[in-house]
């Protein structure tokens, strides 16, 4: 069976996309987006796109900055760890969950695409949608108002699967 995301909104977690990538597959993937958009992936930013990755959950810029130090026996200044957010996000490897203020790794950076995320808020998981149609939608509402997305944000509170299955009340 096909997935179309046209038609259905697909987690980037599904079991009809191809096998989860490990960390050495994305970085490599990351690497490689890089090169071909002439763009240059710093010892820095890889390593903290490596923490989004292994962390695999919304993470805060500081708790990043905690994270670098372990192991390191240089300071971390927070200006240098924005600037690399701020480049993986705009190369598309790392997403910020506004209502978080925090960051976290795009599943599929190759598909440069804007996401919904699903954020729960008993264990602050969050979950990745692909959704044309979302975005379809807001387009043509904003567009029919003469407003100009310059920064999609689609954000949902609530709670996931896991936590109402350990909490069924």
């Amino acid at each position: 069976m096909v997935n179309d995301s046209t038609n259905h909104p697909r987690p980037c977690t599904d079991s009809s996309y191809p096998r989860q990538r490990t960390v050495v597959e994305r970085m490599a993937m990351a690497i490689a987006l890089c090169s071909e958009r002439g763009v240059k992936l710093t010892p820095l930013r890889q390593k903290v796109l490596e923490l989004l990755w292994e962390s695999g959950r919304p993470t805060g810029a500081y708790e990043i900055i905690e994270a670098l130090k372990t192991g390191s026996d240089r300071p971390i200044a927070p200006p240098s760890v924005y600037r690399a957010l701020d480049f993986l996000i705009s190369e598309g490897f790392v997403s910020k969950i506004e209502s978080r203020n925090a960051y976290v790794a795009c599943m599929h950076p190759e598909r440069q695409s804007d996401c919904i995320f699903l954020i729960c808020d008993e264990c602050g998981s969050s979950v990745e949608l692909e959704d044309r149609r979302v975005k379809q939608l807001l387009e043509e509402e904003a567009a029919k108002r003469r407003f100009r997305v310059c920064k999609p944000v689609v954000e949902l509170e609530g709670t996931c699967r896991r936590c109402i299955e350990a909490n069924p009340t």
